[in-house]
């Protein structure tokens, strides 16, 4: 009996041993696992919008790589919180990552019903499975969401476990994270969330679109009343809140999203290429890091733009294949700030082909005062000299004029406000063409070696100029002299205020400042009598027109001499400088244009300063007194006739070669 008593024991001894020493093993793999598990992406930071600031330091635009705008829960309404907490996870703050409780109803339930469900699945485990596992419904995947559960647990505080759950899940609509559900449903910040909104964003992760109230408002709003009433019976309303909450309507606006998410694209686009080139910073940084990049837009100038912009009918009609595109810039010649962009017409994309920035296209005459013009002033000539235009052949190159005639001599006035051809190679000639160059270089243009060639003052160049270089150049005549290389930043900053950017842009003298007032008073009269007409307005203005025609080819052959490939105007007003190019993307024989730079582009150049300026009163163009000698000297120049002095042409070549003809 005793033996057997002992054998009994020993038996329960042993089993219980082994039981131990399994259920330790057991435990110490599971230890050893859950251990090992690595959710140090937690500690990564959500990306953070970089906001785009304009000249005046509001926000204009954000830049962002994320569908989630991150919030602190310390900015989330206590009422968001409990909510969420009640209805999604009501032991939250007492259980290890894993609700045992739930666990136990949720297989009772699996096995009355026959089958595996989802539920009993903590917050922690959420945001486990967003973050680290598949959305595959098997016994192993469960096994492992609970170990980086409880992994979760030990390592992140239940406010943090809870701000990572509320700003990474879906709310629907397309809103992830709670301020995009803020937005999405109720046009307003997280943090300013009434009691009854932020019951129906608790009530949506759980099938955002069977609860959305855009889609089912009644069975949304009974949703809203079920996770109140959880919330009165957990104690964190009291009845009377419960009882006004419930009887609020549910209150959603529908919103257009976020109003700074894809503004003003052409200038944010070159907003990051300034940051990226000249500044160092990466594009990942610029789009994750929350930087403040303070800007030189001015939204009154960039709405006008965007406003002309989108009027079809300044434009010549299109092919139906391909529309006639546009790029614009405009800057102040104060301080070289970039103060508006056009990229183009049509719809945009992010870090699209920029017709304002990126594109290169042969100027035409509006490149004779960069090339020819101004070095000509800076060396002496005055508005009133005069000028060959004859028959001219140089080594081979034979200028015309637009209209196959020749005047013999004209001044120099004349030959800006008719656009002349032939005036204009003879005197880059005279003057020389590195001098041409040097100046041009001077404005912001460098050329390549192939454009050291009489063709460049008709704008004949082998690459091209965008139209910020344009604006760039003319804006040293507008600033009487001074040249500030073209910019869109001033300064960048982290969140938080700490400068890691201070653009110091400054001003340097390129030319007289007798030059410059030269320049601007005969640019004026070519707005006043000349090709640049369509550009005149209730203010002073000075500009240049400039058309290039269509290649020599014999792709070409046939159509009208008026046709045209590029049509340019580059002008200015005491406050501001801009360049625009219209044009096909692509030529051919069937995409070209019938305008020039004198048409389209300088109605477009005076809509967009009309209507940026109209709030700005008119003042004329600030000229000393030798600036206002040399303008009394323009105004008398162009109904004058040439002087006497014999202008002969240069020594004439073997005649290979003709020179182009470019009408404005």
């Amino acid at each position: 009996m005793i033996k057997r008593l002992w054998t009994s024991k020993r038996f329960w001894l042993i089993s219980l041993t082994v039981l131990l020493a399994g259920g330790l093993a057991v435990f110490a793999t599971c230890y050893s696992y859950i251990s090992g598990l690595d959710v140090s992406k937690l500690n990564q930071p959500l990306p953070e919008a970089t906001l785009v600031l304009d000249k005046n330091g509001k926000a204009a635009a954000q830049l962002s790589a994320s569908k989630i705008d991150p919030v602190p829960i310390a900015q989330m309404p206590k009422v968001l919180t409990d909510a969420v907490v009640a209805v999604e996870d009501r032991r939250f703050y007492s259980h290890t990552g894993i609700d045992f409780q739930s666990i136990l109803r949720a297989v009772a339930r699996d096995v009355v019903r026959g089958s595996y469900s989802e539920g009993a699945s903590t917050i922690t485990q959420q945001l486990a499975r967003n973050l680290f596992l598949n959305a595959d419904k098997t016994v192993g995947r469960k096994l492992r969401e609970a170990a980086y559960a409880i992994k979760i647990d030990t390592t992140y505080s239940k406010d943090e476990i809870l701000e990572m759950y509320l700003n990474s899940i879906y709310f629907g609509e397309g809103s992830w994270g709670v301020q995009g559900a803020a937005k999405t449903y109720f046009n307003k910040n997280v943090q300013d969330l009434t009691l009854p909104e932020a019951a129906v964003l608790a009530a949506l992760p759980k099938a955002p679109s069977r609860y959305s109230p855009f889609q089912d408002e009644a069975h949304a709003l009974e949703r809203r009343n079920t996770v109140l009433l959880l919330m009165r019976d957990e104690g964190k309303i009291t009845p009377q809140d419960y009882e006004k909450a419930k009887t609020a309507a549910i209150g959603v606006v529908k919103s257009e999203g976020n109003d700074l998410k894809g503004r003003y694209p052409a200038y944010v686009d070159a907003v990051i290429n300034e940051a990226v080139h000249v500044y160092g910073f990466t594009e990942e940084q610029l789009l994750t890091g929350g930087l403040h990049i303070t800007t030189e837009l001015d939204p009154a100038v960039q709405n006008a733009v965007t406003e002309v912009y989108k009027e079809d009918s300044l434009f010549p009609e299109s092919k139906p294949d391909q529309l006639i595109q546009s790029g614009a810039a405009i800057v102040d010649q104060r301080t070289g700030g970039v103060r508006a962009l056009a990229g183009g017409r049509g719809e945009s994309v992010f870090r699209g082909f920029s017709h304002a920035t990126q594109l290169k296209r042969q100027p035409g005459s509006s490149f004779k005062p960069i090339v020819v013009y101004g070095p000509a002033l800076e060396q002496g000539y005055k508005p009133f000299s005069t000028l060959y235009d004859g028959p001219l052949n140089i080594e081979g190159y034979q200028p015309q004029d637009w209209d196959h005639q020749t005047r013999g001599q004209v001044t120099m006035q004349e030959a800006v406000v008719s656009s002349w051809n032939v005036p204009a190679v003879w005197l880059l000639h005279e003057i020389g063409i590195d001098r041409g160059l040097q100046f041009a270089k001077s404005l912001g243009i460098t050329l390549p070696a192939q454009d050291r060639q009489l063709g460049i003052a008709l704008g004949g160049l082998s690459e091209g100029v965008s139209p910020l270089q344009m604006a760039q150049g003319f804006s040293a005549f507008a600033a009487k002299g001074d040249f500030h290389e073209a910019h869109t930043i001033t300064k960048i900053e982290t969140s938080n205020g700490h400068l890691l950017v201070q653009a110091a842009k400054k001003g340097v003298q390129v030319m007289k400042p007798e030059t410059a007032y030269a320049m601007t008073s005969m640019l004026q009269v070519a707005v006043q009598q000349g090709t640049g007409k369509n550009a005149a307005m209730n203010r002073p203005v000075a500009g240049k027109s400039g058309t290039t025609q269509l290649p020599q080819t014999k792709e070409f052959e046939g159509i009208s001499s008026g046709s045209a490939k590029d049509a340019w105007f580059v002008g200015y007003t005491p406050e501001l400088t801009a360049a625009i190019w219209v044009g096909y993307d692509r030529t051919d024989k069937t995409h070209y244009l019938t305008t020039s730079g004198g048409a389209v582009p300088a109605v477009l150049f005076r809509e967009i300063m009309n209507r940026a300026l109209a709030q700005t009163p008119v003042v004329p163009f600030d000229m000393p007194i030798v600036g206002q000698e040399a303008a009394s000297s323009v105004s008398n120049a162009s109904p004058v006739k040439p002087e006497k002095e014999d202008k002969k042409p240069p020594g004439r070549g073997n005649g290979h070669g003709k020179g182009k003809k470019d009408k404005d």
